[in-house]
């Protein structure tokens, strides 16, 4: 093992639904070639089957990466395993879909966490009704990943739930709940959670600067961790690592990588 919790050694880089600029996102090949490369953490989204299944899926529906269609939350398991989650994964265009016929599938998160046992995990919650999150940690419990995983949503009932039944899992501060401090110049701490504060935004909201120089100042004094999200570029990265943020995700890990050694650190 190589970390004692999700938060210790600080992760720097996520690789954003694993290694999703070379492989099929969310899927297992993509999460391989993202822990062989070595990140931090991968970063994955999970809905709630029609039968109560966790499956790692980013969209409410099938039809942008397989050559299924309609909406998660009304397939069971068994009827989304069928469907190929390489079908439309393109490097050119267009002209080639080298997974497609590939046997790439949807995975459960139990699947996951099972497949890379000394990986850590940043999930969302995409179903919106937070008894996903009931479901959620039944999953980290049995796998005994209490320690490896940060759970986060936009949906903000969905993170009250968790940390009211499972406060030992670490939790994010969703976008819902840093832009109007942010505009009010304001912060209380969730007083549902004891954990460290984990702050995960994009650099702007709409026309808001969420992260600053005063910002990442202002958290750190209060031992925040400060995470954004996604960044691709090359030098907007090394400004944001520079500026102080503490981990930046990507859709290109092998990048994101090369800048943090340069910067000396990782």
């Amino acid at each position: 093992m190589t970390f004692k919790s999700f938060l210790d050694p600080l992760p720097r880089v996520v690789a954003h639904r694993g290694d999703s600029a070379n492989y099929p996102e969310n899927t297992i090949e993509a999460f391989k070639s993202a822990n062989r490369l070595g990140v931090d953490v991968i970063e994955t989204d999970v809905h709630l089957t029609k039968d109560n299944q966790i499956v790692i899926w980013h969209d409410d529906t099938l039809e942008r990466n397989t050559d299924g269609k309609g909406r998660i939350e009304d397939h069971t398991l068994e009827e989304l395993k069928k469907y190929d989650a390489g079908y439309t994964f393109t490097k050119d265009g267009g002209k080639t879909f080298p997974f497609r016929g590939k046997g790439v599938r949807l995975m459960t998160l139990e699947e996951a966490l099972t497949e890379l046992p000394e990986q850590r995990y940043n999930v969302d919650l995409k179903t919106d009704d937070p008894v996903i999150a009931d479901y959620f940690k039944e999953t980290i419990k049995r796998c005994k990943a209490e320690k490896r995983v940060c759970v986060a949503s936009f949906h903000l009932n969905n993170l009250k739930r968790i940390r009211k039944i499972a406060p030992e899992i670490q939790s994010s501060l969703t976008t819902g709940e840093v832009v109007p401090k942010v505009l009010f110049k304001a912060f209380y701490p969730n007083r549902e959670t004891k954990m460290r504060l984990v702050f995960q935004v994009p650099r702007k909201a709409g026309p808001i600067k969420v992260i600053t120089p005063s910002f990442i100042k202002k958290w750190h004094k209060k031992n925040a961790v400060i995470m954004v999200w996604t960044i691709n570029e090359r030098d907007e990265m090394k400004e944001l690592y520079e500026m102080g943020v503490d981990t930046v995700m990507t859709d290109h890990p092998e990048i994101l990588i090369e800048v943090a050694k340069e910067l000396k650190i990782r």
